[in-house]
């Protein structure tokens, strides 16, 4: 069989290099109108993707996408073994074109990740999309928030039956899932296709990342840490599949995952949604005024107190070098997709949630808050 010189192979990576690279400044150039990413990508190709996406990975009980990542790790280890003993052994001629390779190889990961979902990223905000303003906010209109979110914490909190924290996540699961599809129902603004949500396989490893979801936008399907407090399970199931809704922002999933949660009839759902708000509010007024902060502290009920106590432990147990490794990476990540507030950007949940309180023109179906 005849081989071709490599001389002609290098020509055409190097050629294929170039092109991908203008594909990828011409999608950056793109991220600078989001109009036209919600009327072409975000409300048109992205819908297609989840009806072909969604229903096929649906079938299996598994994360595809954790066996593609293992399977792209185990790739990206055997390939970088390989181009180092290729330096050592002065191969530079093979190793340069494995190096052409693999910059290749994460040229179309990289494009994947926008075409597939990242572009969503880039759409105009949840706050425009829902006319929900986004302005600041006094001091004393988070105090009058947090103090609304602690009654409705302290009350849903007292309707959880044991049996309730005693469900399995397939029971957790299922009830995320009819929620939302409850929610797509209200507004075409939280449409989803087929939502779904699969159990990580990486769960003891993501533990130590202090990791309690993620949305793998290669498969279009999301993931959860199974092994965190199970109050917790609820929300993140519904922050996570809110990503598979179309919305790329850490505090716009989290807003939409609290909506979902609130709007449900399941008392373990309800209370998981306005514990991750007591929890966002009192972070934000802590560091406004401590002060305030305290005194509402003694306003929550000591079962929603030992649940904070429960969680923090949790993850203190878990806490790690690689935790801090991983954050400052993704910090960076979440300000390279349009949200300069890096990791701060899932506290913003609450500039949403007070635009939503106010409910001057919002779009956003107002859910009956049940105590």
């Amino acid at each position: 069989m005849r081989k071709r010189p490599q001389s002609s192979i290098l020509k055409k990576r190097i050629i294929v290099i170039a092109i991908l690279a203008v594909v990828y400044f011409l999608l950056q150039w793109l991220e600078t109108y989001p109009l036209v990413i919600e009327r072409y990508y975000s409300t048109g190709i992205y819908p297609v993707i989840c009806h072909i996406f969604h229903p096929v990975f649906n079938l299996f009980p598994f994360s595809v996408g954790d066996i593609l990542y293992l399977v792209a790790i185990a790739f990206i280890v055997y390939y970088l073994v390989k181009l180092i003993r290729l330096l050592f052994k002065k191969q530079f001629k093979p190793a340069g074109m494995l190096a052409l390779g693999i910059i290749i190889t994460l040229q179309i990961a990289t494009l994947s990740f926008y075409f597939l979902w990242g572009l969503n990223y880039f759409r105009p905000s949840a706050g425009e999309r829902l006319k929900l303003a986004d302005s600041d906010y006094t001091t004393q209109q988070l105090y009058s928030l947090t103090q609304m979110a602690i009654d409705s914490a302290n009350a849903t909190r007292a309707r959880v039956t044991p049996a309730d924290l005693q469900q399995g996540n397939k029971a957790i699961i299922q009830t995320a899932i009819k929620a939302v599809l409850v929610m797509s129902d209200s507004s075409k603004n939280f449409s989803t296709y087929s939502p779904d949500i699969k159990l990580s396989l990486f769960t003891p490893v993501i533990n130590y990342l202090g990791t309690s979801g993620y949305y793998n936008p290669f498969t279009t399907e999301s993931q959860i840490n199974y092994q965190m407090p199970v109050f917790l399970r609820p929300f993140v199931a519904c922050h996570e599949m809110s990503h598979q809704m179309g919305y790329g922002a850490e505090d716009e999933a989290n807003f939409v995952g609290f909506l979902t949660g609130i709007k449900s009839n399941d008392r373990l759902l309800r209370y998981s949604a306005w514990h991750e708000l007591v929890d966002e509010c009192m972070g934000d007024l802590h560091m406004r005024d401590s002060t305030l902060q305290l005194q509402l502290k003694k306003r929550v009920l000591p079962q929603v107190h030992l649940d904070f106590v429960a969680e923090r432990n949790y993850w203190i147990s878990h806490e790690s070098a690689i935790d801090v490794i991983s954050s400052l990476f993704y910090n960076n990540f979440l300000k390279a997709n349009n949200q300069p507030h890096g990791l701060q950007t899932y506290n913003r949940m609450v500039r949403l949630v007070m635009s939503w309180k106010k409910g001057a023109r919002s779009e956003v179906p107002v859910p009956v808050v049940r105590k």
